[in-house]
């Protein structure tokens, strides 16, 4: 088998794709303890393999009870190819699951529009934008 991370992140994305939801709700210590791993591998692939870049938002609850979601925002058929989704795709997604209004929809987007520059650092533009949205809901 390949290694650890590729397993993991192989058994995340069928999770994923298994129910075709876009929303995964794990337990890090149980998803660890069912790979034989520690969750600070989970929180490795998570980090790095788990972004917007890829298609994917992860949120992290700590503390007794807490959870990781993984929201996947592109098609199955993007996901398996690893095609990389555009930071316009990105925003339409996020505003079609309601993770943002209308109205931060159209503001962002009219920020990805006057922001000079290259794709890789709109999509992270726009990723530091929602996580600050969010924190202040």
């Amino acid at each position: 088998m390949r290694n650890l991370a590729d397993a993991i992140e192989n058994f995340i994305i069928n999770e994923l794709l298994r129910d075709s939801a876009d929303t995964l709700l794990v337990q890090r210590n149980e998803l660890a303890e069912k790979l034989s791993c520690a969750p600070s591998q989970i929180s490795y692939v998570l980090g790095t393999r788990f972004t917007p870049e890829r298609g994917f938002i992860v949120e992290s609850r700590r503390g007794s009870g807490g959870f990781v979601r993984i929201v996947k925002v592109f098609s199955e058929e993007n996901l398996l190819q690893g095609h990389e989704i555009s930071a316009k795709e990105l925003l339409r997604q996020f505003a079609m699951r309601n993770m943002i209004t209308r109205r931060e929809e159209k503001l962002l987007q009219y920020m990805l529009n006057i922001l000079d520059a290259d794709e890789n650092k709109k999509k992270a533009v726009l990723y530091k934008a929602i996580e600050q949205i969010k924190d202040n809901r």
